[in-house]
């Protein structure tokens, strides 16, 4: 029997993090479990090669949601990293905080040192900013790479002149004092090198902390069940080379910390008896730990997209394919950092409010010089486009996780429940009407021919929320389903040093664990999360 001090399931965003940050000082071993394979596979590595990533079968879950009544009972794919690296090695790669008032949001909740002025040091302890850096906010040290668009297009500036006759104003920094304006989005891209290249967690955190001869990684290796001795947690039992695999155990000294993502952390938790009890009995798993929360609150960012097409100006429509993408490909293997191979799906943001009286930007927008086909990514049209599109930052729709086997070849019940609310509803028709807006301003008049997607024939607020029923998709940033709140909160799953209420030796660390979801993208706050629980795992075990 293998023991180490840690057990970490999952090698995405938050447990490269934590290999890294529990054996840096040289005193302990870790173990990571991760299901998917080592992150080998080239289009990981470039930029542009998100486009296959959340499409290929071996680097994603391939999880899609039950059908969803507020969208017309479609059901909606819904990728999850499974390689080395996790999600973060498949993403658009957005580095984005959200706002001040999200973490202040979870410490009023119950959950002592997770306000932003807490949490505000792991954000920096992580990151190297690679641009202008704002001292009171931004890290330069760190192991995380996060630079500035290098890829260059015309239209992009026309897209901050477009909001500014919006009265919208540039803000160059949105991670720093003020999320609200216009400008380029940040990326975890490293362009020290000859190339540009994803920076993913495994990259940053996991590999060179590997290299130490501290941590020991096991790929196709699917966790099946946390083992446990009365209520403390000792070990995990999983299956190597697949779901079916040859059964294995690994085990614990000190924690086993849970890291499989906001869809599969809370299935593993309930096969492996800590949930709703009726719902283990159901799967036929004697319970060992009674917390309703498990699997419940499950929060998404529901998002829609208009696309134009243009004239008269090169797009990355024109440049990404037949002989064009030849030299695309070729200027980035020579490290030319103008080339679509070295760019994040979208260049452009913009924070704003649907309404002037709101304290804070509720909308996220974003835009590219690029259209695709029938509204999906990675599928780009003949002609020349532009696309603008976003969320509602925090909706109030909720859903939920439910493991339905303990066969892990069996996919949970995931019902994300998009547009469950008015107000999210409201806030969808309002994000289109503003991508509309937007994409028709004067700046772009010269090369503007015509909407393509919706269309000139959607124009009511009805018509408006029929097509983002029929259109819209997940923005990938699931979270939420393994709460962190106070005991007293009959639907907390984790304490907020995010030990498993009624448990020892068994924490939960990722998005799961979001009490609200955060006014953005997820994976720099997952990070964040990772930072932050390292130093509280080292400073609980030292006591």
């Amino acid at each position: 029997m293998e023991e180490f001090d840690y057990v970490i399931i999952g090698a995405g965003s938050a447990g490269c993090v934590l290999a890294h940050r529990l054996t840096e000082t040289g005193n302990h071993s870790v173990c990571v479990i991760e299901a998917g394979p080592p992150d080998r596979n080239p289009f990981i590595h470039i930029p542009a090669g998100y486009v296959k990533n959340v499409m290929n079968k071996d680097l994603t879950w391939g999880f899609v949601s039950q059908p969803v009544p507020g969208i017309g009972g479609r059901s909606v794919g819904l990728p999850q990293g499974k390689t080395l690296g996790g999600s973060s090695a498949i993403n658009g790669m957005v580095y984005n905080r959200g706002q001040r008032a999200d973490y202040d949001g979870w410490a009023q909740r119950g959950n002592p040192g997770w306000s932003y002025d807490d949490v505000l040091p792991a954000f920096r302890r992580s990151e190297k900013r690679g641009g202008a850096a704002d001292q009171d906010y931004r890290g330069t040290d760190g192991p995380l790479t996060v630079t500035d668009p290098a890829f260059d297009n015309p239209l992009c500036r026309m897209f901050v002149e477009a909001a500014r006759e919006m009265g919208i104003p540039e803000v160059e920094d949105y991670n720093a004092a003020a999320q609200e304006g216009v400008g380029g989005f940040q990326f975890t891209i490293d362009l020290s090198g000859r190339r540009s290249v994803r920076m993913s967690t495994a990259r940053a955190f996991l590999h060179p902390a590997e290299r130490t001869g501290r941590v020991s990684v096991r790929t196709h290796a699917y966790a099946a069940r946390i083992l446990f001795e009365g209520k403390r947690a000792i070990g995990l039992r999983y299956h190597a080379g697949g779901p079916h695999g040859t059964p294995s155990e690994v085990r614990a000294r000190r924690e086993v910390i849970l890291s499989a993502g906001a869809l599969n952390s809370p299935r593993l938790l309930q096969i492996s008896g800590i949930g709703d009890p009726r719902h283990l009995r159901g799967l036929g798993v004697d319970p060992v730990a009674a917390l309703p929360g498990v699997g419940a609150n499950l929060t998404d960012h529901y998002q829609v997209r208009a696309a134009v097409r243009l004239k008269d100006i090169r797009t990355v429509n024109e440049r990404g394919r037949g002989l064009a993408l030849v030299s695309e490909v070729a200027k980035w293997a020579l490290g030319s950092r103008d080339t679509i191979l070295g760019m994040g799906p979208v260049p452009m943001r913009v924070f704003m409010r649907s309404d002037p009286a709101l304290d804070a930007p509720d909308l996220q927008l974003s835009f590219t010089p690029a259209s695709y086909r029938e509204g999906v990514a990675g599928l780009l049209d003949r002609y020349p486009g532009m696309t603008c599109g976003g969320y509602m930052q925090r909706p109030e729709s909720r859903g939920w996780v439910r493991a339905v086997s303990t066969d892990l070849a069996v996919q949970p019940e995931i019902q994300p429940n998009y547009l469950a609310t008015e107000r999210d509803r409201m806030a969808i028709v309002q994000v289109l009407k503003y991508a509309r807006q937007l994409l028709g301003a004067k700046s772009f008049a010269p090369y503007y021919v015509r909407e393509e997607f919706p269309g000139d024939k959607v124009s009511t607020d009805d018509e408006i929320l029929d097509f983002a029923r029929q259109f819209g998709g997940t923005a990938f940033h699931h979270c939420g389903t393994a709460r962190m709140g106070p005991a007293s909160d009959p639907m907390a799953v984790v304490d907020e040093r995010l030990r498993v209420h009624g448990l020892e030796g068994l924490r939960v660390v990722d998005a799961s664990i979001m009490p609200a979801i955060i006014s953005g993208n997820t994976n720099a706050p997952t990070i964040m999360i990772a930072e932050k629980a390292a130093e509280m795992i080292r400073a609980d075990n030292a006591a």
